[in-house]
């Protein structure tokens, strides 16, 4: 059954892999045979979880990358490339979520960053990877998305709107890219992770969901291993969500 969800062989590029969510599956397809680049804006932080991936036998390739930047995300494609030849599973987990005074105090700067990194910079890594992808010998591509996008709030109008238009991408890109290329969304819920420790105390232990709590980062990974993996052949233009049942 683990052969399945075996990636040995394989390249996987993991935007915001330096901690939370995208930490979690950076050593999750590590440990399950595959090399691994690990890109954030922070230069020390991807090294140090490149670190860690070498630690369980696998090759890292870490790179600092802006994803709301086109320049950077196209020298981050050309070193990958560079380096390893190939992209097999990319995942688009970078984001960003900064709550506004209110919707009409929202800045345009602020409101630029915020559909820069959740939906411009995904548009851009698909469609340079996917392209790549389809005229090679296929791939996975994993959006992660938000509960917000479903269940949006007050004051993440912006947030909301740049994961729902991430979840329309999933569909536009599967389509283009297959049969050769599955691109699927993980719609994440909360999550115990850095984010959270700003949170109220009562956030943190309870949600309204059916499990009732937040998730913990690792509770993430089968998830991601499942549709970067053979184990998911049939699976495209999904939206999985891992939210604890949400409400």
């Amino acid at each position: 059954m683990t052969d399945r969800f075996s990636l040995a062989g394989k390249v996987a590029l993991v935007t915001g892999g330096s901690r939370g969510l995208g930490r979690e599956m950076v050593l999750a397809f590590a440990e399950a045979g595959a090399d691994v680049v690990v890109t954030s804006r922070k230069a020390e932080a991807c090294e140090k979880v490149a670190r860690e991936v070498e630690a369980l036998g696998s090759q890292a390739l870490p790179v600092s990358c802006h994803v709301g930047k086109w320049d950077e995300i196209d020298a981050l494609v050309e070193r990958v490339y560079e380096v390893f030849g190939r992209v097999d599973v990319l995942v688009n987990n970078a984001g960003m979520s900064p709550v506004a005074p209110s919707s009409s105090e929202t800045s345009e700067e602020l409101f630029d960053k915020v559909v820069g990194v959740n939906f411009k910079g995904p548009f851009r890594l698909m469609s340079l990877i996917g392209e790549r992808m389809a005229s090679g010998d296929g791939g996975s591509i994993i959006n992660v998305s938000s509960s917000g996008a479903l269940f949006p709030q007050p004051r993440f109008g912006p947030y909301a709107g740049a994961k729902a238009a991430l979840n329309a991408l999933t569909g536009a890109f599967a389509r283009e890219f297959g049969p050769t290329v599955r691109v699927n969304t993980i719609s994440a819920g909360p999550f115990l992770t850095d984010i959270s420790k700003s949170w109220a105390a009562e956030k943190r232990e309870s949600t309204q969901s059916a499990i009732g709590r937040p998730g913990h980062p690792h509770e993430i990974v089968t998830t991601a291993l499942y549709l970067a993996s053979p184990a998911s052949s049939y699976t495209t233009a999904s939206l999985i969500r891992v939210d604890g049942g949400l409400y």
